[in-house]
């Protein structure tokens, strides 16, 4: 049974909070920010008289969440409340001070997907370093970490690699709420920590599907649970020449290429009996992004206990067999001038070098190991449930 999970604007919309009441608000958010009864945290703000919203700030996929993914946004206003709206993703990813100018208080609502190199707790620390430029006081309204707050997996940030899809040494799946991530990160980087407006009935160890909350799609490519559960793992396929589903019903679910043998892929992979997924031979065809138009095979993953299941895990296990079955046709997609696009998702050299070098799984994934203890014992002051 669902338990009753009161998120942080709910909570703030009911009881009120000195810090937000009677300031001009600039509110960082997007179509995920609702409320038990779907309505827009922008319309609820605009229209409660204890609130003054002045600005809005969008992310990738922009403030209503019409954008595809990687597109930038322009300066707009927002058509249902006149509002001025200034992007965090187009030329500016941090609020300027003249963005900033007659704004009061910077309020950031955006549900996460749990994941490092999510485009969102970037533009939550991006704009959180603005408002602490500014001397503006900055207040996380808290939402679930959808895939739980109890699993931590993957490889830790190399300093070096920082970008907008890793921009904290964090790791893979970080296991924390973004009021969390965000005492986290202030307390790293020595800025004034961030006010939290706590959820209420938030347990570590549930799903978003356990907490009674209704579901949004985060972003345009990531429409169901298992699409969340397995994008920690799957992610990385953006990287490679291989389709990550992009552009079917099931992104992040279907790996494949034209150039696939489906039936000896998921052989490989059953062979391996990684705890919690399934592997299907699947055929699919992308309608947009790589592959468009054109026939794939590969496997669909089948997520069979979530609990036991590993995505960042089986990830590094699917290239790996997909490298190893197809030697000569596997190839890595150049990224930017910072390096390339796997160093980057990854978060370290370690993966492109490795699977390059012959390296087993398990000698990849035993690079983690002491990353991931001291994050664990780190981030232990940041939980707030």
């Amino acid at each position: 049974m669902s338990a009753h999970v009161t998120t942080g604007l709910e909570v703030l919309l009911d009881e009120g909070h000195p810090l937000v009441e009677g300031r001009r608000i600039g509110l960082v958010t997007n179509h995920t920010a609702i409320d038990r009864d779907l309505r827009s945290v922008i319309d609820l703000l605009h229209t409660d008289s204890r609130f003054e919203l002045a600005h809005l700030y969008g992310p990738e996929h922009g403030v209503r969440g019409d954008v595809q993914a990687g597109v930038h946004v322009g300066r707009a206003i927002d058509g249902e409340t006149g509002l001025p709206v200034d992007s965090l993703y187009g030329e500016t990813r941090k609020p300027t001070p003249e963005m900033l100018d007659g704004v009061d208080i910077l309020v950031f609502d955006i549900q996460d997907a749990g994941a490092r190199f999510y485009t969102y707790i970037s533009t939550m620390v991006l704009s959180m370093e603005g408002a602490s430029e500014a001397g503006i006081p900055y207040v996380v309204l808290d939402r679930p970490n959808p895939i739980t707050g109890v699993h931590v997996e993957g490889p830790m940030l190399d300093p070096q690699f920082e970008s907008f899809v890793g921009i904290h040494p964090i790791p893979t799946r970080h296991g924390l709420t973004v009021g969390e991530l965000a005492r986290l990160v202030a307390a790293d980087r020595g800025w004034p920590e961030p006010t939290v407006i706590r959820m209420q009935g938030w347990q570590r160890d549930m799903w978003y599907d356990e907490t009674g909350l209704p579901f949004v799609q985060a972003s345009p490519n990531l429409p169901t649970m298992d699409s969340l559960t397995v994008y920690t793992g799957t992610c990385i396929f953006e990287a490679t020449t291989l389709s990550e589903g992009r552009g079917t019903t099931r992104p992040f679910e279907y790996i494949g290429a034209p150039w696939i043998n489906a039936t000896e892929l998921v052989a490989e992979l059953r062979w391996r009996d990684l705890a919690g997924v399934g592997f299907r031979p699947a055929s699919f065809v992308p309608m947009f992004s790589k592959h468009e138009g054109e026939t794939c095979s590969g496997v669909q993953l089948h997520i069979l206990d979530r609990e036991a299941f590993r995505p960042v895990e089986v990830g590094v296990h699917l290239v790996h067999a997909i490298k190893h079955l197809n030697g000569s046709q596997f190839a890595w997609r150049p990224g930017s001038a910072t390096g390339m696009s796997a160093n980057l998702l990854y978060g370290s050299e370690v993966l492109h070098a490795m699977i390059d070098d012959d390296a087993s799984p398990e000698e990849i994934m035993a690079t983690w190991d002491d990353g991931q203890d001291a994050f664990r014992e780190k981030a232990g002051a940041a939980y707030l449930y």
